[in-house]
């Protein structure tokens, strides 16, 4: 071996950095996700469904929070109840329902009124009843959150 055959050789290079253009696939993924998100986040927001649900649970949080006299928080969680239900299940299902056919509609879509709904009526339109206001609540609050969404057509 000679020396000599060692400087005919090509010099060593290591290949040219790689560019900035095109991205790697995991980027573009990226991309898109950092697009698609806000989007969603809006939509999943401004669903009329859910932001009836949020007011209803504002309001059932604002009877529980005042004190009032059994009367007055029966037709308030009374009135919240009907709203909603107007508002997710349309009027024409819900605003002829009364009485024992109300309340069975409410279990039906996830309330737990089942005895402490009837004290509830008759404190609210009727003779005064047992103050039962944490039982009415917890019923008006378990509906609003399991009511299963129905939409309107």
């Amino acid at each position: 071996m000679t020396a000599n055959w060692l400087t005919r050789l090509a010099p060593a290079h290591a290949p040219p950095p790689p560019g900035w253009w095109p991205p790697a696939p995991g980027w573009w993924i990226v991309a898109a996700l950092a697009l698609l998100a806000p989007a969603a986040a809006a939509w999943w927001r401004r669903d009329p469904h859910r932001s009836s649900r949020r007011a209803a649970l504002k309001e059932l949080k604002r009877i529980r929070e005042e004190e009032s006299d059994p009367r007055s928080s029966a037709r308030a969680i009374e009135s919240v109840l009907r709203r909603y239900a107007m508002a997710v299940f349309g009027g024409e299902r819900v605003a002829r329902l009364t009485g024992k056919a109300w309340l069975e509609f409410v279990a039906a879509e996830g309330g737990t009124l089942a005895g402490a709904g009837r004290s509830m009526l008759a404190a609210a339109f009727g003779a005064g009843a047992a103050d039962e206001r944490e039982r009415w609540l917890a019923g008006a609050d378990a509906f609003v959150r399991h009511a299963p969404v129905k939409r309107r057509r």
